[in-house]
């Protein structure tokens, strides 16, 4: 009875290894589809990435240039309305003497 038993566990614990080789075949043959060769999506979508990046890799730089000119310009515009508010000032005062 206990060599049955032992040759049923063998026999089993067999098993267990060949479904777990292959659902290990299937899951790589899987991974290497999506990005294990050139043509896959993941290497597609790799291309594109960089070439993003590469597209964006000036930003840093002229945004800081950026966020100074715009700040320039707002203070500019606080002077305009400082002006605008003095001359709308005097307009009401000549109205009403």
């Amino acid at each position: 009875m206990e060599i049955l038993l032992m040759l049923l566990t063998i026999l089993a614990v067999v098993l267990l290894v060949i479904v777990l080789v292959s659902y290990l075949r299937a899951i790589i043959k899987l991974l290497n589809s999506i990005g294990g060769k050139g043509d896959s999506y993941l290497a597609k979508l790799r291309l594109g990435l960089r070439a993003i990046e590469t597209e964006t890799g000036h930003l840093p730089t002229e945004v800081t240039k950026l966020n100074a000119a715009l700040s320039d310009t707002a203070n500019g515009l606080v002077v305009v309305n400082e002006n605008l508010a003095g001359t709308i000032t005097a307009a009401l005062n000549q109205e009403n003497p």
